[in-house]
């Protein structure tokens, strides 16, 4: 049997693993879902958090099976929400967060789990690295490396293009899927306004995912519109899809709710999807 066989998330390990299920939840959520434990990131139920501007349906999460866990990247509202939390550890679990910030209000029953870079949490079935990451405005913020059921999970949060993907993907990659930002958003609350994407561009998403050897990149963290202070890019799905074009990545394009196909190649279009054109 060859080394590779031996290593997490290699063939032998991969044949005998539990099914991974992911969903992609509003926003920047996903639920990952293992026969007996459910691990979120970044949930989001708060209509308040974006009201009318933005149109994903806000999907619920009360209703994880097993021992359940929360990740969050960041402290922002539409990353952190409190509700989210505490509807999906109702009957208590893990919130795991960066270390270094501290999140309010936290909800009854969830037992904090500050994260410092790079070290691994071990969260029952899910083991979940916090990696370095860049907020637009400077405030602390993880990317989450997760793996569990023989596959190896990326998600961005809403991370801007920062010089450790090289590093990330040394030591971590390949990966399965690559969850990542992709509406390039300039912000204007703080004064004096940059004009600079605080959040990856298209073209840097996939720069991004073909860096961390990511098989397939699905978009997350898009579709805000009619306000005046936080401007995406123009139809960043379309944007993303010329910008994979020649590259090896597969983009999968699911809506809130939908599920993940892991199969998908380069090419195809899954089920309820969209893929590279």
């Amino acid at each position: 049997m060859s080394a590779a066989m031996l290593l997490p998330g290699g063939p032998a390990q991969a044949a005998q693993a539990p099914t991974l299920r992911i969903q992609r939840l509003a926003w920047a959520g996903i639920r990952l879902q293992l026969p007996q434990a459910t691990l979120f990131i970044d949930p989001l139920v708060n209509p308040e958090a974006w009201g009318k501007a933005l149109a994903d349906p806000l999907v619920p999460v009360a209703d994880s099976v097993g021992d359940t866990s929360v990740l969050i990247t960041h402290a922002h509202p539409d990353h952190y929400d409190a509700q989210a939390t505490a509807d999906a550890l109702r009957r208590g679990g893990v919130l795991a967060y960066p270390a270094g910030i501290q999140p309010f209000p936290l909800p009854a029953g969830a037992r904090a789990r500050p994260s410092p870079l790079w070290e691994p949490q071990l969260l029952g079935d899910f083991t979940a690295t916090p990696v370095p990451a860049a907020d637009g405005y400077g405030d602390t913020q993880v990317s989450w490396v997760v793996s569990a059921g023989g596959r190896r999970i990326f998600h961005g949060g809403d991370t801007s293009w920062h010089g450790n993907w090289w590093r990330i993907g040394r030591q971590f990659g390949p990966f399965d899927i690559a969850f990542l930002p992709i509406n390039g958003a300039r912000f204007g609350w703080r004064k004096p306004a940059s004009g600079q994407p605080g959040v990856l561009t298209p073209d840097q998403a996939v720069a991004a995912a073909n860096i961390l050897g990511a098989r397939m990149l699905v978009p997350i963290h898009y579709g805000v519109t009619g306000m005046q202070d936080y401007q995406e890019v123009t139809d960043p799905i379309r944007q993303l899809r010329k910008a994979a074009r020649g590259h090896s990545v597969a983009i999968q394009v699911v809506p809130p709710g939908g599920w993940v196909d892991p199969a998908g190649q380069p090419g195809d279009a899954p089920s309820g999807t969209t893929s590279q054109e």
